[in-house]
């Protein structure tokens, strides 16, 4: 067979569904401009090759391109996850149809659904918050008034105890309720509204930088990635610091005694945050190279008092969740074995849209 050359058509560059004909071995004939974007490849270096090569755990893809050429009509799946070989930072949600333009060649139509499922999940993650604060307010009400009673009685009841080692007993009364009223506190977050001034964010992250690296194990490696051109955000200081070493200290956590966290920096560009638009947002990542959330959790790790750790409080990811969301932000997460990363998502001051 002879070699496949390169087959252009400049018309097709600018549509934004992602164009691929393939040939009864998979092997590529034709890219356009949103697939080479989709699959981080230029259409001289894909040609001839096959297109599973260009994509991680491809099975699913070669099965739709099999049932199609099998089918001998279109084929469509939705919601497939894509990932291209070349941009290991990176995953695409897309629909795709597979549809047979002879004996011999396939044609694969993909659209990239990310953002649209990215909205979605951050609505769905907004929604959750505000079903938590609601929650929240209930339980704090029912714990905090009879805690107060209980502190009290037992603080009366050791005035009373004629022996020493009896009031040993209220005493542990009085700080087991003094805990859990700090407990309920922590859940409620902070009762002022955020004090914002204008900081610099590498100011703020290198702080937890610094931080995480006192308290971690000797073997976890701590690394920076910052975006020297990120600029000031305005926001409070507190409760963002705090926001971030929740984020770093379940990083650190995660890779138990040796391990790899990332602490990265970036502007986004046209982002969202639930149904708003923004001209640009700041990404502070943390990522590490743990065994990844559970999949049963992947669904509720926000929920208070909800960890897949023996030792955890469940707290610090709600308490994170809902001090980004004072700041009009969000955290969002991707997991997988080998690599986990939370992202804290602000907007800069003054830049929303409807």
């Amino acid at each position: 067979m002879a070699p496949l050359t390169p087959v252009r058509a400049p018309h097709l560059d600018s549509l934004s569904t992602a164009l691929i004909v393939v040939d009864r071995n998979d092997l590529v004939g034709f890219l356009n401009a949103a697939a080479q974007n989709l699959l981080a490849v230029g259409l001289n270096q894909a040609t001839g090759q096959s297109l599973l090569a260009f994509v991680r755990e491809s099975e699913a893809l070669a099965l739709l391109l099999s049932r199609a050429r099998k089918a001998g009509e279109p084929i469509a799946h939705r919601l497939l996850k894509l990932q291209p070989v070349l941009r290991d930072d990176t995953h695409h949600i897309v629909d795709c149809i597979a549809t047979p333009l002879d004996s011999e060649q396939v044609l694969l139509e993909i659209v990239d659904t990310t953002r649209q499922q990215r909205i979605n999940r951050e609505t769905a993650l907004l929604a959750q918050l505000d079903g938590n604060r609601l929650m929240v307010r209930q339980l704090a009400h029912e714990i905090k008034n009879p805690l107060g009673g209980l502190r009290g009685a037992a603080q009366l009841l050791e005035r009373e105890l004629p022996a020493a080692h009896l009031r040993d007993y209220t005493r542990l009364i009085i700080k087991e309720a003094d805990r859990l009223r700090t407990l309920v506190d922590n859940l409620l977050g902070p009762g002022v509204p955020p004090r914002k001034i204008e900081v610099n964010p590498h100011e703020l992250v290198d702080h937890v930088y610094h931080l995480l690296a006192h308290d971690a194990p000797r073997d976890v490696q701590l690394i920076r990635d910052y975006d020297p051109s990120l600029p000031s955000l305005h926001v409070d200081r507190d409760q963002i610091i705090q926001a971030m070493l929740n984020l770093g200290r379940n990083a650190v956590q995660a890779v138990s005694t040796r391990g790899r966290v990332t602490l990265r920096t970036r502007a986004i560009l046209g982002a969202t945050i639930g149904e708003r638009r923004h001209r640009v947002v700041a990404s502070i990542a943390f990522e590490d190279d743990g065994p990844g959330v559970p999949p049963e959790y992947a669904d509720k790790i926000f929920y208070p008092l909800v960890t897949s750790r023996p030792e955890g409080t469940g707290l610090g990811l709600a308490v994170a969740q809902d001090l980004a969301n004072r700041h009009g932000g969000l955290i969002e997460f991707d997991s997988r074995p080998g690599r986990t990363v939370f992202t804290l998502l602000l907007p800069f001051d003054g830049d929303i849209h409807g």
